[in-house]
């Protein structure tokens, strides 16, 4: 082989190592965000075991990432609030099964579930949406006397959320929360939507900013007064 040839080689050997390395980077970055969120929410699973056991007819608020770094307050009408909120929680994390259990018998004054946003990311079909939130709604309706859907609310185009991502990311969200009140109805639950929301609401096209916030956490109070009335 000649000089040439060897270096056009050694060039090609070269790309492929650096594609291979940079191949691996990326996947172990990627293994390591979905370690540390594995890991941060089984121990927040842990620890919300812990509050139920010690909760009297608590008002839980079960959602995903927007649920848990809400500000919700501690108590509300003498009832204690827990914020069930996991980073990444969808519609198929079984959570029905993991909240039955940390309550182990006893029942909540109050279960507002606020899901569906991650369902929207993760491109989930309407069917299968609409057929996951039934089956948890019929797991929690035996749990507490007031079951409560909240609405989804909308992304943004913002941070790294590009707009052909927000666009039909929001078509499947504004198809599950036309959805959700006749599921609420089915389940003997009742659905609280949520108001429009300003622009911009949010810190990255997701996550709520404060003004986003103050609505979020305003309809998820109005949607679990009714457990006050019957205290």
């Amino acid at each position: 082989m000649s000089t040439r040839g060897n270096t056009k080689a050694k060039v090609k050997s070269a790309a492929l190592a650096a594609l291979a390395i940079g191949a691996l980077a990326v996947g172990a970055s990627y293994f390591r965000k979905e370690a540390v969120t594995d890991s941060h929410r089984l121990a927040r699973q842990v620890i919300l075991r812990y509050t139920f056991s010690r909760a009297e007819r608590p008002i839980i608020v079960l959602g995903d990432s927007i649920t848990e770094a809400s500000t919700l307050p501690r108590s509300l009408c003498d009832h204690a609030v827990v914020n069930a909120g996991l980073d990444g929680a969808s519609t198929v994390s079984d959570l029905g099964t993991w909240l039955l259990e940390g309550l182990n018998g006893r029942r909540a004054a109050a279960i507002l579930i606020a899901l569906g946003t991650n369902d929207a990311l993760q491109g989930r079909k309407q069917e299968e949406f609409e057929a996951n939130y039934g089956s948890l709604l019929a797991q929690l309706r035996g749990a507490t006397d007031h079951l409560v859907v909240l609405g989804i609310p909308s992304v943004e185009v913002r941070g790294r959320m590009p707009p052909d991502y927000q666009a039909e990311t929001m078509k499947r969200i504004d198809v599950f929360n036309a959805a959700l009140p006749a599921l609420a109805e089915k389940s003997g639950a009742t659905f609280a939507a949520l108001p429009p929301m300003p622009a911009p609401h949010t810190i990255d096209g997701i996550h709520l900013d404060a003004v986003g916030y103050a609505v979020w956490e305003d309809a998820v109070l109005n949607g679990v007064r009714g457990a006050c009335s019957t205290h």
